[in-house]
């Protein structure tokens, strides 16, 4: 079905036009898949999502999910594609929408929002009050356990969970920076489980919590103020969202997707416009510049410190002890002193913080280096951890 816009975009949780048929009463999960231009991508994607698995290989049941595709400002036959798939697979719990914004709207962020708003609507109607929004995207091929253990992160207690994002093999000297910056984020993820543990968020871990593998409960979508209406980077602005209100969000390495190293993105800026950065490194023979391990590592054990002063904040004493947190962030400690008592989250209260230290001294104290040598020292410094 073709939606009328206006209507749409005016509240799609009091104008319910893009699915309006009705959900499953025993709807658990909803998975949302933003497609533009995936007409060569799309079968592949919606087969991984109609033959997911428990655990055991068992197939799960199509009434506790369903998938929202919602068709936007295509040129190809995505469309089409869909509309075949679900004439073909008719048991299958998809439903499909196409809509055509206008050039102020025809972004990633404004059709994301759209699909997580309605998926809230329909897990809400349907009487599922732990229900589980799931993104995904058109491009992408979900693993078969992914629904499975979404559900079983989301039964752990957690808030939201983030999906590992792996890349198809492919001989290319992009996939080689991308490749880099994984080990280097995957190490930062060791150190900071190290130094600053989470214990919703235990090692093992990854660092990614992206719109091609995210999810969230209905309870937590709603406090956290939906998802920010973003052009781009929609998924990193409601990743920090949840992080202001300390909502507990798993980085699960069991939850896993797969998409391509392609460089012509449907979005000016994400991971397709990253790879196309680190190709022009590469052509013009820079080096790929990151944090260095050893102000990361001041940086998460100084978090972890002041994470404990917060949660005794209404104690007035030890507030001197600040002092030291602060210099070595390089902010002022009167002003931390303060702000510590007035955040109700401690998430609220590091978002601060880091915007104070880039805005201080903190960068020019601490000069980027390159990945390589980032890599190596980051190893040096969790050797001793992985060898206990």
């Amino acid at each position: 079905m073709q939606t009328a816009v206006d209507e749409v975009l005016t509240d799609p949780s009091v104008n319910p036009f893009l699915f309006p048929a009705p959900p499953s009463t025993r709807l658990q999960l909803s998975v949302i898949v933003p497609a533009r231009n995936e007409a060569h991508h799309l079968t592949h994607t919606l087969d991984a999502l109609r033959n997911q698995q428990d655990s055991a290989g068992n197939p799960l049941d199509p009434a506790t999910y369903e998938v929202l595709l919602l068709v936007n400002n295509c040129t190809d036959h995505s469309y089409k594609v869909a509309r075949q798939y679900q004439q073909t697979y008719s048991d299958f719990p998809l439903h499909i929408s196409e809509i055509h914004l206008p050039a102020t709207k025809a972004n990633i962020g404004t059709v994301r929002r759209l699909l997580m708003d309605e998926a809230y609507r329909r897990l809400t109607i349907s009487g599922s009050s732990n229900g589980i929004i799931a993104s995904t995207d058109g491009d992408t091929v979900v693993d078969k356990h992914w629904i499975y253990y979404i559900m079983q992160e989301i039964a752990k207690g957690n808030d939201a969970v983030g999906g590992r994002i792996l890349t198809h093999p492919e001989q290319s000297l992009v996939r080689l920076y991308h490749l880099r910056n994984v080990m280097y984020r995957t190490l930062v993820a060791r150190a900071e489980a190290i130094l600053d543990p989470s214990s919703n968020d235990p090692w093992p871990r990854h660092f990614q919590h992206f719109g091609a593998s995210i999810a969230v409960t209905c309870r937590v979508y709603d406090q956290a103020g939906r998802l920010p209406e973003k052009p781009y980077l929609e998924d990193e602005a409601f990743y920090k969202a949840l992080l202001r209100m300390d909502a507990k969000v798993r980085q699960s390495p069991h939850v896993k997707v797969f998409t391509s190293t392609r460089t012509d993105g449907r979005v000016d800026i994400g991971f397709s416009e990253q790879l196309r950065f680190w190709a022009n490194l590469d052509h013009s023979g820079k080096d790929q510049l990151v944090e260095p391990p050893a102000a990361l590592i001041l940086k998460f054990r100084n978090r972890q410190k002041l994470r404990a002063y917060w949660h005794n904040r209404s104690q007035a004493t030890g507030l001197n002890d600040l002092t030291p947190i602060a210099q070595e962030l390089c902010i002022d400690d009167q002003w931390l002193k303060i702000e510590l008592k007035m955040n109700p989250f401690f998430g609220q209260l590091w978002e601060k913080v880091e915007a104070n230290m880039q805005q201080g001294q903190w960068s020019a104290c601490w000069q980027l280096v390159p990945i390589t040598t980032a890599i190596q020292d980051l190893r040096t410094f969790l050797r001793p951890y992985i060898d206990a």
